[in-house]
């Protein structure tokens, strides 16, 4: 019952919010070079590897140079739409995918 639960409110939510989705894919690509979204390998239940998908808040390649590293405060690879992005959690909407395909 909850799995029918999560993924009949992630396949509204998803419809209701694609037009929202898509006009902030649009800005990311109008203010800042690069991919619209961003993926990313992550572990989900029992360790198994699933790819994340949000919106990308971060400049491209930002890592090239320095590798993974951790965000912190006043993080200067962080575009300004993306600050906006990440304090309202609108760049975490794509993550309704990885919902409808059990990925969380």
């Amino acid at each position: 019952v909850r799995r029918a639960l999560e993924l009949g409110l992630a396949a509204v939510l998803l419809v209701l919010l694609s037009p929202l989705i898509l006009v902030l894919m649009i800005l990311v690509r109008l203010t800042s070079p690069g991919p619209a979204l961003y993926r990313q390998v992550r572990l989900g239940r029992l360790g198994r590897p699933f790819q994340i998908i949000k919106l990308r808040s971060m400049a491209r390649d930002c890592e090239r140079h320095t590798g993974p590293t951790w965000a912190v405060a006043n993080d200067g690879r962080v575009t300004p739409l993306g600050r906006f992005l990440r304090k309202s959690h609108l760049d975490e909407l794509p993550q309704l995918w990885n919902v409808l395909r059990g990925d969380m």
